[in-house]
């Protein structure tokens, strides 16, 4: 470990990520999923606590200075027993930040106004509680960049390089991880894989790998998390070079500014699946055969001449797919209020097709298209206009469609260069 004299800025990115193809079938480790990256990244930015001459802190303070009162402070020590190193809340208040965390405007459907004519990052007016995010992955490109940024700043190039092959293997085990920690379950980590990789074809790992740790702070946790993180054991499956965009297209996202409760709809689809075995693997074997043809036609591209009609059908079959397993499950995957804005987008001239993607529900739909500035437009002229009469289940009600300004993105996580938050580093000091 890097001693404190030598302890450096670091700063570190991840994107976002949207699920085309492969949603609840990721769950299971027979089954692939494909995954685009987006450009619309999630900062975060590490350095030293400023402190007096002689004063030395074991605290580690976290701010999101783009929302009110997003500030948490934590002490730090280490436990007996290789037991790893303890985190506890603090409640009083300490003075400048060490660790800053940034989102992209795409994030959040919450108008926002930037501290300054160049600044890439928007203030919102909001407390975070109260931010409506669009479902780009945010919480895995945060745990991915705050595991890539505080290795980096703890550890010498020696010991982490993010740089390299090992290091994005060993980050990507170890934001797995966190990221299950975090949300109190063994996921899919397809979201994590996409925050650290970029666009793939994602398998799995067998989730018996964290579901046997220790729980943290037990005796040898530390030592065998390493074990398994720095280990050959991890059995994900993720292949890059397999997936590129066909020439000619971009994906674009439509905003609903709604949103769902994604581990709820997986419980109940799971559950459906558990008591009717003989539909669910009928249905999940239609869909595996359209992923390996909408993975395929991604990852090769569709004949390049402006005719993407295979792609069409096999976005279309998809979809039906998907609709079948909404209604039999009773989880809006694909909900009527979707299916209404999706087939209205998709009757534009030059978008191929479009999906709810991942879980489904009421997230940002996600649109492939000719990338061509009046198909742009006339979608535009769509989205602008839409409205749907009623409510969705659970009254659910689409609010404004828009835009959002994010496209695929092959390039995972990477450093930055920390004078880009510089002012905001500096208003919340």
């Amino acid at each position: 470990m890097a001693s404190n004299l030598a302890l450096q800025p670091q700063a570190v990115s991840a994107p976002g990520k949207v699920f085309v193809a492969g949603g609840y079938l990721v769950l299971d480790r027979k089954y692939t999923a494909l995954v685009f990256g987006l450009d619309a990244r999630i900062h975060v930015e590490i350095e030293p606590i400023r402190t007096k001459s002689g004063v030395t802190l074991s605290e580690i303070i976290v701010r999101s200075p783009q929302f009110r009162e997003a500030a948490w402070e934590y002490g730090y020590r280490l436990t007996e027993g290789d037991g790893g190193i303890a985190v506890t809340q603090l409640r009083a208040p300490i003075a400048p930040s060490s660790i800053s965390i940034l989102a992209d405007q795409a994030y959040y459907s919450n108008p926002g106004t930037p501290l300054s004519p160049s600044s890439r990052f928007l203030k919102f007016d909001v407390a975070l509680s109260d931010a409506h995010k669009t479902g780009l992955g945010s919480s895995a490109a945060l745990v991915t960049a705050f595991t890539a940024a505080v290795l980096s700043y703890y550890l010498s190039k020696d010991e982490f390089d993010l740089e390299k092959e090992e290091g994005k293997r060993v980050l990507h085990n170890l934001s797995q991880a966190s990221h299950c920690a975090a949300q109190g379950k063994v996921g899919s980590g397809f979201d994590i894989a996409s925050a650290v990789y970029g666009s793939c074809l994602y398998r799995r790992f067998s989730p018996s790998l964290l579901s046997s740790l220790p729980a943290p702070g037990a005796a040898s946790f530390a030592q065998k998390l390493r074990a398994l993180v720095e280990g050959d054991t991890w059995d994900v499956e993720i292949a890059k070079a397999k997936v590129k965009m066909p020439r000619g297209l971009r994906l674009v996202m439509c905003d609903v500014d709604c949103g769902s409760q994604t581990p709820g709809m997986v419980k109940k689809v799971l559950k459906w699946r558990e008591e009717n075995p003989q539909e669910a693997d009928r249905i999940w074997g239609s869909c595996r055969g359209g992923m390996r043809g909408g993975g395929g036609a991604y990852a090769v591209g569709d004949g390049g001449d402006g005719d993407y009609k295979k792609l069409k059908d096999i976005i279309a079959s998809n979809r039906a797919l998907i609709r079948e397993m909404s209604k039999a499950s009773d989880v809006p995957i694909e909900p009527p209020q979707q299916t209404q804005l999706l087939d209205a987008c998709s009757a534009v001239p030059g978008v191929v097709g479009g999906v709810v993607p991942g879980a489904g529900g009421y997230d940002a739909i996600v649109l492939l298209l000719e990338d061509k500035e009046e198909v742009i437009g006339e979608l535009r002229k769509v989205v602008e206009i839409w409205k749907v009469d009623g409510e969705g289940d659970g009254g659910v009600t689409i609010g404004k469609v828009g835009i959002l300004g994010v496209r695929e993105d092959m390039v995972g996580v990477r450093r930055e260069d920390v004078e880009i938050y510089r002012e905001w580093i500096t208003e919340t000091s």
